[in-house]
């Protein structure tokens, strides 16, 4: 989970984003552990849920089609995670015309 990657909150605004993955690539660059290849993927890993958590088409991407595995969340987790869908018809696909 990206988010969980770079330690925000799902709401996350992008400076929270840039504050965080700056706080974390300098926590883990390969250059401070030399010789560690977990650093390096740690390192990459951070990279690459930057690069789609700050583009907004990415982020809006990932956010709908992200991890779903239920299992892996807290239910206060899984809410934030997935808020956007779980309260708007649109976002679960649903025509927004009332069936009653």
């Amino acid at each position: 989970d990206y988010y969980k990657i770079l330690e925000v909150e799902y709401d996350a605004t992008d400076e929270k984003i840039r504050l965080n993955y700056r706080k974390l690539a300098l926590k883990w660059h390969p250059d401070k552990h030399k010789g560690d290849s977990s650093v390096t993927a740690k390192f990459q890993e951070i990279n690459e849920a930057y690069n789609v958590l700050i583009d907004p088409d990415k982020r809006f991407e990932y956010d709908i089609t992200g991890i779903y595995e239920i299992d892996k969340y807290t239910l206060r987790e899984y809410l934030a995670r997935f808020k956007g869908m779980i309260l708007t018809c649109n976002g679960l696909g649903i025509p927004h015309t009332s069936i009653w």
